[in-house]
């Protein structure tokens, strides 16, 4: 990482509040850069996210907004309606309000006498949504938009937030047949985004109105889980879009270890591709020029600088000239010297590009371990004109076998590894805090998060418990690469509605150990008895086989606490006479792809003080605990940036998390989840002191959710507000 201290521009910020028609005011920061005495005006670039500027992003912002301000934008951070430290109340992100706000804020900005009225959006998550979603609006100042690890639920790809995960896409999607799988991950965090949207205001930004605007918050406080619970039961839609409505220029970034990277394959496949351009790395939940495993990082800032300069200044920055799309294809496979055509084992391979040369493999080391925690994926960088690639072509693999009867223990998919890795502190239901990960060890306090329980780990427990069919890889052959979203097509007898079929593609290595590729999974609906035909779309994937390895697909009835299970477990019988893998193989093509190093500018230097050893007492980032004689699993999450912190303007915060899965054997009418999280918000100098304490349980019968809710918060040892919710909500229909 290359942290810059030196700009062709000056800069100044400050702090303002902005106004919206209805009279609430948002909080913002601005960074300008000093034109040179000229005053001449510059395009501005917006984030706008529901965490808070002055502590939650405060690191990451930091280290981009200054950075765009001293290559001459006008670079904005607001915080979000009823969060940090903007006026009015919180909603859920499905009602618009985000979009339409931040429509408003971008009018605002081009208004202002140091913008030349040209603005820029971009965002992680909800964030990243947010300016999706007002490209939709199409305001007449926004010209581009750069959207990181976002689902695009306006965008044809239903609703894939965490509660109704990317997968069930295709014939067997939320329009076909079968439906979307409820996802029990983010309610084990209901906790964490309860406490999230309960914390106040910081009076040294805010004053002594700090109390009053708290309050009001508290008193319309509705857990996030409800309308959570609510759309994956498939009562509460998202909100209309459509990509013809998008007339900004759009980049698309994802990673490949994020459950929003396909947003990227969909916005590059139906955006014109004169106004759309995508990027895929190996990346996290994250920005991508974190460094936090698995990288490696890029020149992100730079990159987007080139997207910024090409159409907000009309200048040539050669980024329309790249690929359409950008991917990194993981994976020890890749030889030194050329690059054969990759082999497709037993089944019609795919020809060469005619003419095509070699593409660069490099030397790249032996396989990592599934448990990956290593900082640099073994890879390369690859591009590809269109989407549907021309270099990619489908290959069919045939399964074969007797009828098998799939019935896997609930507690399958304990080894899935965290819903949304850890990367960004993105807090809101589109990007949530998510749990997880790293060894315990502080050692950057500017951003605690990543580390190797970030990802799953060796899959041999989980293929246990399924059904699975191997393709080997011929020794003496080429790997097998792929690139894009593989498909499975099953036949089954004797699946009842609500229950579901997960299926993962996996590489086999000489030693047996299994690393986790991709997955997919869908409800499966009421319909007539005997077989019935089912198409799983996987996520997209960039992945190369090696040969001596073997590809496998691995079919399960159970994927706990991913998806939560349906009322009955019978399980179903598949028949692999009529079953497929068909794997998207890429060819050679030619053409390299450079994304540079990361840079930033110099980091807030959030500290963390010091304590006793205690690495003896410390919980795990991600324990597995089997009671034997019950037959119960129980999984435990403790987020990495559980401890204190303190940060330069004197405000301390602590937090405590533990998020709980548990579940039994045979009966998935036990599953439950639990989420605690405490925050308290510190400040000597004035005094201030607050403290969240949040708890939230979910459970289950065969007809409805059961969620409660508790909330309590504290100035000092007073308590101010303390509520508690019990909702039930019907489970979706078979």
């Amino acid at each position: 990482m290359k942290i810059r201290t030196a700009f062709p521009y000056e800069t100044v910020h400050e702090d303002v509040r902005i106004p919206l028609p209805d009279g609430t005011r948002l909080y913002a920061r601005v960074w300008r850069p000093l034109t040179a005495g000229t005053g001449a005006p510059v395009p501005a670039l917006l984030e706008y996210d529901p965490c808070r500027l002055t502590d939650w992003t405060a690191p990451r912002d930091r280290q981009r907004h200054p950075w765009y301000a001293g290559h001459g934008y006008a670079s904005v951070r607001v915080d979000a309606r009823g969060h940090g430290n903007s006026g009015g109340l919180p909603g859920d992100e499905h009602s618009g309000t985000d979009a339409a706000d931040a429509a408003e804020v971008v009018a605002w900005l081009a208004a202002r006498p140091w913008c030349d009225g040209r603005v820029g959006m971009f965002g992680i998550g909800r964030g990243g949504a947010t300016a999706l979603g007002v490209a939709a609006l199409a305001p007449e100042p926004l010209r581009a938009v750069v959207a990181v690890c976002c689902p695009d639920g306006r965008y044809g790809g239903g609703d894939p937030g965490p509660d109704r995960p990317d997968w069930p896409s295709g014939p067997d999607g939320p329009d076909g047949p079968d439906g979307p799988c409820s996802a029990a991950g983010p309610p084990a965090r209901a906790a964490a985004l309860l406490a999230l949207a309960a914390r106040p205001p910081d009076p040294l930004y805010v004053g002594d109105a700090w109390r009053e605007m708290w309050l009001a918050r508290l008193e319309a406080l509705v857990p996030p889980v409800h309308a959570r619970l609510a759309r994956s039961s498939g009562d509460a839609p998202g909100p209309p879009g459509a990509p013809g409505s998008v007339r900004a220029a759009v980049l698309a970034v994802g990673g490949w270890h994020d459950p929003y990277r396909d947003t990227v394959l969909r916005l590059v496949e139906q955006l014109p591709g004169d106004r759309v351009r995508g990027i895929i790395g190996p990346w996290t939940h994250q920005y991508p020029d974190r460094e936090r495993p698995p990288g490696p990082a890029i020149g992100f800032l730079q990159e987007t600088l080139r997207w910024w300069d090409h159409h907000l200044r009309d200048e040539p920055s050669g980024v329309m000239a790249e690929p359409l799309l950008r991917s990194w294809i993981g994976g020890p496979a890749l030889r030194t010297g050329a690059h054969p055509p990759p082999a497709a084992p037993a089944q019609p391979q795919a020809p060469a590009e005619p003419g095509a040369p070699a593409e660069p493999a490099g030397t790249l080391p032996e396989p990592p371990t599934p448990a990956t925690g290593e900082p640099v994926t073994p890879g390369r960088w690859v591009g590809d004109p269109a989407w549907p690639s021309p270099h990619v072509t489908p290959v069919t693999y045939a399964l074969q076998g007797a009828p098998v009867l799939v019935r896997s223990p609930q507690h399958t998919g304990l080894d899935a590894g965290p819903l949304v890795p850890p990367g960004e502190p993105t807090g809101g239901p589109t990007g949530d805090p998510a749990p997880g990960a790293g060894d315990g060890a502080r050692d950057d306090p500017d951003d605690p998060y990543g580390g190797t329980a970030d990802l799953p780990p060796d899959q041999r427990a989980e293929d246990a418990h399924a059904a699975c069919f191997d393709f080997p890889v011929p020794l003496d052959g080429a790997p097998v690469e792929i690139l894009g979203r593989p498909l499975v097509s099953l036949t089954l007898r004797g699946g009842v509605p609500g229950g579901q079929v997960v299926a993962r593609l996996c590489d086999i290595a000489p030693d047996g150990s299994s690393t986790l590729v991709t997955r997919g999974a869908l409800r499966l609906s009421a319909g007539p008895g005997g077989r019935r035909e089912h198409v799983v779309e996987l996520h997209g994937a960039g992945h190369a086989f090696p040969p001596g390895h073997r590809v496998r697909l691995a079919v399960s009835s159970a994927y706990w606490p991913w998806i939560w299970p349906g009322p009955r477990d019978t399980g179903f019988t598949l028949d692999p006479a009529a079953c497929s893998l068909r794997l998207p193989v890429r060819r050679p093509a030619p053409g390299t792809v450079e994304l540079g190093e990361p840079e930033q500018a110099e980091p807030l230097g959030v500290t963390v003080p010091a304590a006793l050893d205690d690495s003896e007492t410390r919980r795990p980032a991600r324990l597995v605990v089997r009671d034997v004689a019950r037959g119960e699993w129980r999984l435990e999450e403790s987020p990495r940036q559980d401890g204190a912190r303190a940060y330069p303007d004197g405000l301390e915060i602590d937090e405590d998390t533990l998020d709980t899965a548990v579940i039994t054997e045979r009966d998935p009418l036990s599953a439950r989840t639990r989420s605690r999280w405490r925050i308290r918000l510190h400040r000597p100098d004035l005094p201030w002191s607050v403290t969240v304490d949040a708890r939230s349980e979910i459970s289950c019968d065969a007809t409805h959710f059961l969620a409660t809710d508790e909330v309590i918060c504290a100035e000092g040892t007073e308590v101010l507000f303390h509520h508690t919710w019990e909702k039930r909500v019907a489970r979706a229909p078979g």
